[in-house]
């Protein structure tokens, strides 16, 4: 059974821990490798039994900290072809050893856990999501993703617990202190999910089969956790489902060690 930890969630740093008690997998790896470390160590984990990193896209909160992990502990980090060669302005130079390339919907295995990359519309090189199952069922990360395109939601219908983007509240993004160029971006195609449409996505997914949501990549200047939560609950209350019984919902922290 797939498990897991979210360690950072947000514009400053994102890094997931998945695991099925036999796999470990970092999906990102946003923050220093001290700070990984210490919330492997928190878990148990050694960071030298990480079997992979997995980069959703380039941007510094979502890389920070993989070139160091992988050069002091040789651990292979997959990305897409595109997004590999822009992060290494980011990452320094990571050991050809210790680097692949995966492809949007072509699978492969990383010990007991299969995983399928999923593109998805952010301004990167090649953005993904990323799909993680095993014979007791689907994981799915997906942040960062812009927009929502019946793509997607064929990516996404189907999983059972899914950390899903609610990077903004409307009102606080357009009443802001963020600079109008700023604000364009996160609000265009290739920007971030808000609350609202996060909620819309979360009952299609709802009824669709997923029976977790988490709630991740909330804005520091433009969310507060609660309004996230309450905004997606009503519409899953609309559509008929109860938090609580029908499905669980949850906000993950920016900050896990905090």
């Amino acid at each position: 059974m797939i498990k897991f930890q979210s360690f950072l969630s947000g514009s400053s740093g994102n890094c997931t821990y998945i695991t099925d008690d036999n796999t470990h997998i970092l999906v990102d790896c946003g923050a220093t490798a001290k700070y990984i470390t210490a919330c492997l160590n928190r878990l148990g984990v050694l960071p030298t039994k990480i079997d992979a990193v997995l980069i959703t896209h380039e941007h510094r909160d979502h890389v920070s900290g993989a070139g160091v992990f992988a050069r002091k502990y040789g651990t292979p980090i997959i990305a897409t072809s595109k997004t590999i060669d822009a992060m290494h302005s980011i990452t320094g130079n990571i050991p050809d050893s210790c680097i692949s390339s995966c492809t949007s919907h072509e699978e492969f295995k990383i010990g007991g856990i299969n995983v399928r990359p999923f593109s998805i519309s952010h301004d990167a090189s090649e953005p993904v999501g990323y799909r993680l199952s095993d014979k007791d069922g689907t994981f799915t990360v997906a942040t960062d993703l812009g927009h929502i395109s019946d793509e997607l939601i064929d990516d996404l219908s189907g999983s059972d617990s899914i950390i899903i983007e609610a990077n903004h509240d409307l009102e606080m993004l357009r009443t802001g202190i963020y600079p109008y160029h700023l604000k364009r971006r996160i609000l265009g195609e290739r920007g971030h999910l808000s609350n609202d449409a996060c909620a819309t996505l979360c009952a299609m997914l709802a009824k669709s089969g997923t029976k977790s949501f988490w709630l991740g990549h909330l804005s520091k200047e433009n969310n507060i956790p609660t309004l996230a939560f309450e905004t997606v609950r009503e519409v899953l209350k609309k559509e008929g489902f109860s938090v609580g019984a029908d499905v669980g919902l949850g906000v993950l922290p920016a900050n896990w060690l905090n």
